[in-house]
């Protein structure tokens, strides 16, 4: 998401890409998509005969995994990354609705070019979105979700439902992971050997379209439209507006929600369960 959250630090990252040095290898391309392939539905499993019994079958605890995927460019070329977030989402039923409740833990950037990026997970946990009333429905017989935008300021605060100030001296600008810097703190490391930070404000505006399998799980896919203010750096050459826009494959994009038992809880439980929950993350 969000989160996935799943865009905040891809832009940073495009930004500190501006920097050209040369000698460096080529970018390598985007992976072929689909990334994962969906289970193979049960054949002994009763779908769901109404929307009440699909709402039902939905409502639970869920390790949540996602990826979103941004084009960008560079002086060394197209720079193509993968956010991948994890966290929890709990589907609960509140007065006949499925409601949506998402928190993360931990993003990790991938790229096609030497750049390392660090969000905090004190960042990443600082993403709070609200509640979410779901819309449940049946189509080709199978039952799916979809899971509205609602958009989240991270780093600034104000109304969420305006476009994003484009204001970096903004007074409602905040520090919500605590680390003593304006909005949340982006740390850039290019080529291996010049490393900095970027000071950022967003506001995460995803969506979720997801379909039920017999094995319990929903997956699909996330589209992202969030927007981002670039609030300073500490260096000059990272203080550089940019917005990359998603890649709008769905492949290239999923979302992977696995139920898990009420005891895994936390985000240390969750990540010491990552490799039998979840598929590997993508590479270039």
């Amino acid at each position: 998401m969000l989160t996935s959250f799943s865009s905040v630090v891809t832009l940073a990252a495009a930004a500190a890409g501006s920097i050209f040095l040369s000698g460096c290898s080529s970018p390598l391309p985007w992976p072929e998509s689909p990334l994962y392939d969906t289970p193979t539905n049960d054949p002994d499993w009763v779908t769901p005969a109404s929307k009440e019994e699909a709402m039902a079958a939905m409502a639970g605890h869920y390790a949540h995994y996602d990826i979103v995927a941004y084009d960008g460019e560079t002086a060394n070329g197209p720079l193509a990354t993968f956010i991948v977030s994890y966290g929890f989402t709990d589907l609960v039923i509140e007065d006949g609705e499925l409601v949506a409740y998402d928190s993360f833990c931990r993003a990790e950037y991938i790229a096609n070019q030497s750049f390392d990026t660090i969000f905090s997970d004190a960042a990443t946990q600082a993403i709070q979105p609200p509640g979410a009333i779901v819309d449940v429905f049946e189509e080709n017989g199978e039952w799916r979700l979809w899971r509205p935008p609602t958009p989240t300021l991270i780093g600034i605060g104000g109304d969420p439902n305006v476009p994003l100030s484009v204001d970096r001296n903004d007074p409602m600008i905040s520090d919500d992971d605590n680390d003593g810097k304006p909005g949340v703190t982006v740390v850039v490391r290019l080529y291996g050997f010049i490393e900095g930070e970027i000071y950022i404000a967003r506001r995460e505006i995803f969506a979720n379209d997801l379909t039920l399998y017999s094995d319990g799980s929903l997956r699909g896919s996330v589209i992202d439209d969030s927007e981002q203010l670039i609030i300073g750096a500490s260096l000059a050459i990272l203080d550089t507006p940019n917005n990359p826009p998603q890649r709008r494959d769905p492949g290239l994009n999923p979302i992977i929600l696995i139920p898990v038992s009420d005891d895994i809880d936390t985000c240390e439980e969750l990540m010491a369960n990552r490799d039998s929950l979840f598929p590997a993350e993508p590479a270039f």
